[in-house]
């Protein structure tokens, strides 16, 4: 069996304004079944969630919905399925719930593969709690997690953030060997799985990941996002909230009147990835369907990488770890990312030049912040993108 990009892209609308949209790890084009599910669920009888008239019940629906198919995707479990305005707002919301239980001496591990919205909150919740902040490093000839660094996981670690993969660099570092250690010495792992769950269906038992958060639309939902544990570790946390709202797991940790719209186009985003697979479960069908997309995905990356290479050394590909997304990072020797950008785009083809909010990243590479182009590829890429994309590139640099 194999993936028909074409059937696919028939679902994106968007897609006939003719752009070759390699702006993908910033978010993803969104398909015409979510936009009827968030319209039909907005517009149809809805109220507060209950059980008394269709309009409440509506509302119940949405949020199981939503909690299940999330579940599905990532292998976790609908209880522990938390919405959130964001990943950031998210990981902002558990650091300060989680540094409470911190004291001086204690220490925490970032990662420099990582997105700022897995490092920023929590060096600040760190600093806060006068917690030691510690690293775990990226060798920049690979692109791969410095394994050496894991020494940075000591009997005080109270927490390690990781991402599931680069948002940058595509790279995905082994999660599963950083989270065994960290739980050798008893610590909580945040696996920053954004970039990550737009390549594939991760598995939270797998990966060893006691908090994992991903974001919809990147996979062609809606702007929201999502957090998910275990229930029993979501039922030690006790997060700020307001007296009269439900202090049931996982409720406590959402504030405020969900957007039961946005909900029901989450469910609807993950159905349409299932319906791409086979297998008797959505959880089956959503592997199988990962399986096929990725190695679409990977077709087209490799004919992008050797056409990059037929560029010469006018660029440098940084993108070089041996398991990683098809998401590609180049930086250009003697013209400005920005202006291959502003170039690409007067023929529609999209490649953004900007942080990616990959601070540490582009330190560890030794890289001015802002310094490159990211390519990054999504399921209804198809060879014409990239015929495109390759000719504008080296019209370009010819120029």
């Amino acid at each position: 069996m194999s993936f028909d990009v074409a059937g696919f892209r028939s679902h994106f609308p968007s897609l006939e304004s003719g752009i070759a949209h390699f702006d993908n790890p910033g978010g993803t084009q969104t398909p015409l079944v979510v936009g009827e599910a968030i319209a039909r669920t907005l517009t149809g009888p809805l109220s507060q969630r209950g059980a008394a008239t269709v309009s409440q019940r509506n509302a119940e629906e949405s949020v199981a919905g939503f909690r299940s198919a999330i579940a599905d995707l990532v292998g976790g479990v609908p209880e522990g399925v938390v919405h959130g305005r964001s990943a950031t707002a998210l990981t902002y919301d558990v650091s300060r719930t989680l540094a409470r239980t911190w004291s001086p001496g204690d220490e925490i591990v970032v990662c420099e593969l990582d997105h700022d919205s897995n490092v920023r909150p929590w060096i600040q919740a760190a600093e806060r709690a006068g917690v030691t902040v510690r690293w775990l490093r990226l060798e920049p000839s690979t692109g791969e997690l410095d394994l050496s660094s894991l020494d940075a996981i000591t009997d005080r670690t109270r927490l390690v953030a990781l991402t599931a993969a680069s948002n940058l660099l595509g790279t995905r570092p082994p999660v599963a060997t950083v989270a065994a250690r960290a739980h050798e010495v008893g610590a909580l792992v945040h696996v920053d799985a954004v970039h990550h769950t737009a390549h594939a269906a991760p598995d939270l038992t797998a990966m060893g990941a006691d908090l994992l958060v991903c974001s919809p639309y990147k996979f062609f939902g809606p702007h929201c996002g999502a957090l998910v544990a275990d229930p029993e570790l979501l039922e030690t946390l006790r997060p700020d909230k307001l007296l009269p709202s439900s202090n049931a797991v996982p409720e406590r940790f959402e504030l405020g009147t969900l957007p039961y719209e946005l909900l029901a186009g989450v469910t609807a985003a993950v159905d349409l990835i299932a319906f791409v697979g086979t297998g008797s479960s959505r959880r089956e069908r959503l592997v199988s369907a990962a399986a096929l997309i990725a190695d679409h995905e990977l077709r087209l990356r490799l004919r992008i990488e050797e056409g990059l290479a037929a560029l010469g050394d006018a660029l440098t590909l940084h993108s070089r770890a041996a398991d990683r997304t098809s998401t590609l990072f180049l930086t250009l020797r003697d013209r400005l990312p920005v202006d291959a950008y502003d170039a690409l785009a007067k023929h529609d083809v999209l490649v953004p030049a900007g942080t990616f909010y990959a601070y540490e990243t582009f330190r560890a590479l030794g890289l001015p912040v802002d310094s490159g182009l990211r390519i990054g590829l999504a399921a209804y890429t198809d060879d014409s993108d990239v015929d495109r994309l390759l000719e504008g590139l080296g019209d370009f640099l010819t120029a």
